[in-house]
């Protein structure tokens, strides 16, 4: 059994698993969260996992409205460990790294989904992050590994020598 120290970066490696596999296409930023979501939700439903998606957060909101708790994207009830937390953003939001290092105080395992088209800065301990690469075209975001290698020309050209272009 490997050490309890372990076992949030061996979820994290799983879950950047999953969704290294996952591909879309021409999906709006909206659309690319809520497929993130979905798969996420998916991944955790096949380890056994209840799922709650919009959790309240152990975290509040800030004034005028720190009577009201912040929500999680996706919490996860583990009958075999602590709950698992997870965070989806396309940006680099500070206050989603706050509100999951309050969650890890609370004794629950934090994971921040992060996609870009960018690089994306590591957050601090003990919040995992698994970060996903996507491109990024008129607003646009894919993330496609499907793509084949284009036929430029049907004809054959055998030892044809190319003429000086310049």
């Amino acid at each position: 059994m490997p050490p309890a120290d372990a076992e949030p970066d061996a979820l994290a490696a799983s879950l950047a698993d999953r969704l290294t596999a996952l591909t879309f296409a021409d999906r709006t930023t909206d659309e690319v969260t809520q497929v993130m979501l979905d798969e996420i939700a998916a991944w955790a439903h096949d380890r056994g996992w209840r799922v709650y998606r919009r959790a309240a957060s152990v975290a509040r909101l800030p004034p005028p409205y720190d009577r009201q708790h912040s929500y999680l994207d996706i919490a996860c009830a583990r009958p075999d460990g602590g709950p698992v937390v997870i965070e989806v953003d396309h940006t680099d939001r500070r206050r989603t790294v706050d509100k999951l290092l309050e969650e890890a105080a609370a004794g629950r395992t934090p994971i921040w989904v992060r996609w870009s088209s960018r690089a994306i800065a590591t957050p601090p301990d003990p919040v995992r992050l698994v970060a996903v690469t996507v491109t990024t075209t008129r607003g646009l975001h894919s993330r496609r590994h499907d793509l084949p290698v284009p036929t430029h020309s049907s004809a054959d050209l055998g030892d044809t020598e190319q003429p000086d272009l310049f």
